[in-house]
């Protein structure tokens, strides 16, 4: 009789805490941001360790650009499931976009976090394209002093192109157009074009011959051809 009391007083809360996680869902994929979190902190509260909720309750954060707390759910969850190779990614980068909005004393006291959440992401994930993409703008913009280097961000750069020749190319034309190397640049996002012919590659094109290159006609020719 106990047990079945004990049923009885489970179930609804069950029931009930799936009806809002659900709602939370749709509100989510609404980008209903604001009435999606106050459900998922609600259900937080009576599931704390709850894994689906706490990476929603960090995207709803990354999403509101409050990246600290961002970077809290992220900690959670590495440190619940710490062979999730996103979490650390995600971890990561609101360490990063916090970085941008803090003075650059706190943020290259960052630094070091942000590489070795980067680092754990591809050694959980070898084929993971973003946090190289992170880990290759890390080293172009930090200063040679404390840690930045060309040539890690180019040995990067190779690990895209073995398995992803676009992100590969689109990486070292990213590495030329940071340095200068304006017609260097042009060459690799041209056949990172060539290849995927997408509106990203494009859009590299496109910026590099009309800001850096300064040169409308081909900006304009290439949109021509792409929009055809």
């Amino acid at each position: 009789m106990k047990k079945l009391l004990i049923l009885f007083l489970i179930v609804p809360m069950y029931c009930w805490s799936q009806s809002n996680f659900e709602k939370a869902e749709k509100l989510f994929q609404s980008k209903k941001y604001n009435e999606a979190q106050l459900l998922f902190e609600g259900i937080l509260k009576n599931n704390p360790l709850d894994l689906k909720t706490l990476e929603y309750l960090g995207e709803i954060a990354a999403h509101q650009k409050s990246w600290v707390k961002g970077a809290e759910y992220f900690k959670k969850l590495k440190e619940l499931k710490p062979t999730v190779a996103d979490y650390f990614f995600k971890y990561g980068g609101c360490l990063a976009m916090h970085a941008v909005e803090v003075n650059k004393i706190k943020a290259f006291s960052m630094v070091g976090d942000m590489k070795e959440a980067f680092e754990k992401a591809i050694e959980l994930n070898p084929k993971h394209v973003q946090a190289r993409w992170a880990l290759i703008e890390i080293y172009l913009q930090l200063p040679g002093i404390l840690g930045g280097s060309e040539s890690k961000a180019i040995s990067y750069s190779n690990e895209l192109a073995q398995f992803s020749p676009i992100d590969g190319y689109l990486s070292k034309g990213r590495i030329d157009e940071y340095f200068k190397r304006y017609d260097a640049a042009e060459k690799n996002y041209k056949k990172a074009h060539e290849i995927g012919n997408s509106k990203v590659t494009f859009q590299k094109l496109y910026n590099l011959y009309l800001n850096k290159l300064k040169d409308p006609k081909k900006a304009q020719e290439l949109k021509r051809k792409f929009d055809a």
